[in-house]
């Protein structure tokens, strides 16, 4: 099989005739079109060439859509891709070629949406990308996967917020009623929104003080949390157990069965919670701004502070490994209360080998005065 170099206007391409037809391939410069020559010719002799078929990126994406993300994907994680695609994704790349776009035109988009939106929204639009192109080479829309070594911009890491036990007390007071158990229970148990929202009484066990984490609530729809290991049993202490109990007297009837539904008995939407009640808490309480995760990272610290066991802290926050754990908290194990907190504790558990040592040489010494 033979095939040769065509130029048309000032873009060459390599022509070999196949399946009765004569195929083109853009090659652009002549050097390029002549390796796209050889490369082709060597895959259609060894019978390993595949007809990529021309499909553009807005058609691919609805392919993916529905062959990947409506089976595999989580009720929350198809709502962001899908409004990543129609917002961004689509109106950029819709009518490209899907085999034309290249690494560095993906590159090119990263850096041009970073001058108007944070790294962490663009870490997102390319890690979709990412995916839709992964299999798109999987199955043979695609003969490279251009988008795999595409760079995603770094995130700046941001100090976590904390609030102080005080401040976690007048949160609390400045409460109403119908949420205030809900919020002591995040500070209690580190349970992330959409497991404490998705929580039903059924999960409590009341024997044992635990709560087993399930489910989750998201967007008024259910979902299986956010990883395995967020499939767990968060140990509670005995005075939320009271706090659940007298709550379950008051707590509106509702269809689900929910520990915390809103004040209507319905599914608890965490926006409107927040912008309803939590965000008018704290100005009640007239403390900073801080987000609703800040409880969740206030019971962190106070899990680091009580000196509890990195591996147990791990498994009752839910962490796929202690490495996240490390890296979200890390900083707090260097604090000077903890360290001397740690310091108290090791002193601690000598205590009881100290002793009898102790009384040991005063003995001894006692021995040595009547032998002389």
């Amino acid at each position: 099989m033979k095939g040769s170099i065509q130029k048309k206007g000032k873009i060459y391409y390599a022509v070999i005739p196949f399946a009765g037809k004569r195929k083109w391939f853009r090659g652009g410069t002549r050097k390029d079109a002549e390796k796209i020559l050889a490369e082709r010719l060597t895959e259609m002799n060894q019978g390993s060439y595949i007809e990529i078929p021309k499909l553009t990126f807005k058609e691919y994406s609805k392919t993916w859509f529905k062959g990947y993300a409506e089976m595999n994907l989580k009720p929350s994680t198809k709502e962001l891709y899908n409004i990543i695609l129609e917002k961004h994704l689509i109106p950029h790349w819709g009518d490209h070629q899907l085999s034309e776009i290249k690494t560095a035109q993906i590159q090119m988009y990263a850096s041009d949406r970073l001058k108007k939106v944070g790294s962490k929204t663009v870490r997102n639009e390319i890690a979709l990308l990412k995916q839709m192109f992964k299999h798109a080479h999987q199955w043979g829309y695609v003969k490279n996967n251009q988008a795999e070594h595409a760079q995603r911009p770094k995130i700046e890491k941001k100090e976590i917020e904390i609030l102080q036990p005080d401040e976690i007390q007048k949160v609390l007071q400045h409460s109403t009623d119908a949420y205030r158990t809900a919020l002591k229970t995040t500070v209690m148990t580190g349970l992330r929104a959409g497991e404490l929202w998705g929580l039903q009484w059924g999960d409590i066990d009341w024997n044992s003080s635990r709560i087993h984490v399930r489910r989750s609530l998201w967007g008024g729809k259910f979902q299986t949390p956010k990883s395995k290991t967020s499939i767990r049993k968060v140990d509670i202490p005995p005075s939320l157990i009271l706090e659940l109990k007298k709550w379950k007297l008051r707590c509106p009837v509702n269809e689900h069965d929910l520990v915390f539904p809103n004040t209507d008995g319905n599914l608890t939407v965490h926006n409107t919670f927040i912008k309803g009640h939590f965000n008018p808490c704290l100005r009640r309480a007239k403390l900073r701004h801080v987000s609703w995760h800040s409880l969740r990272h206030s019971n962190a610290s106070m899990r680091i502070q009580a000196g509890q066991n990195i591996k147990y802290l791990s498994t009752q926050l839910g962490h796929s490994s202690i490495n996240i754990t490390m890296d979200i908290y890390g900083h707090l194990f260097n604090d000077t209360d903890f360290t001397k907190k740690q310091v108290e504790l090791l002193e601690d558990s000598f205590l009881s080998v100290r002793k009898p040592l102790e009384q040991g040489e005063e003995k001894g010494l006692e021995a040595d005065a009547v032998n002389a």
